[in-house]
């Protein structure tokens, strides 16, 4: 059994404020072939996470710590969704379909989201990738 509590949380912020991107993961799942991904995502305010999409997979991610901001985008770039969860604040995570471009925003040091998604890994390509 994994634990998650403050010390790994803490360990896990710790390495994305020292990360040259400003994030950083700790994976559940054993391989990047396995076939649901489950793992942590610590970013600080400056990671770049370009809007992106999965075609053929659902995505969801709950805050545990800090303040981020989720968009959701048309073919044309324009934001079609905007929320920003906090713990704090009682809005905790989304469930996020599909072939629906996405992007998000750290807002708060120390920010931290559990996240879930279908494996194996598919790096994004050029079309997985909105430039706006």
């Amino acid at each position: 059994m994994k634990i998650i509590d403050n010390n790994l949380i803490d360990s896990v912020v710790a390495q994305a404020k020292e990360s040259p991107r400003l994030r950083m993961n700790y994976n559940f799942h054993e391989s990047l072939d396995d076939k649901c991904h489950r793992l942590l995502n610590a970013l600080e305010p400056g990671t770049v996470v370009p809007v992106h999409r999965h075609p053929t997979k659902d995505e969801s991610f709950v805050v545990l710590r800090g303040k981020i901001r989720v968009n959701t985008y048309n073919d044309a770039g324009q934001v079609t969704e905007s929320v920003v969860l906090s713990p704090a604040d009682g809005k905790y995570g989304v469930d996020i379909a599909k072939n629906v471009w996405h992007g998000v925003e750290c807002l708060e040091s120390g920010s931290v989201i559990f996240e879930v998604k279908e494996g194996p890994f598919v790096p994004h390509d050029k079309d997985g990738i909105l430039e706006i």
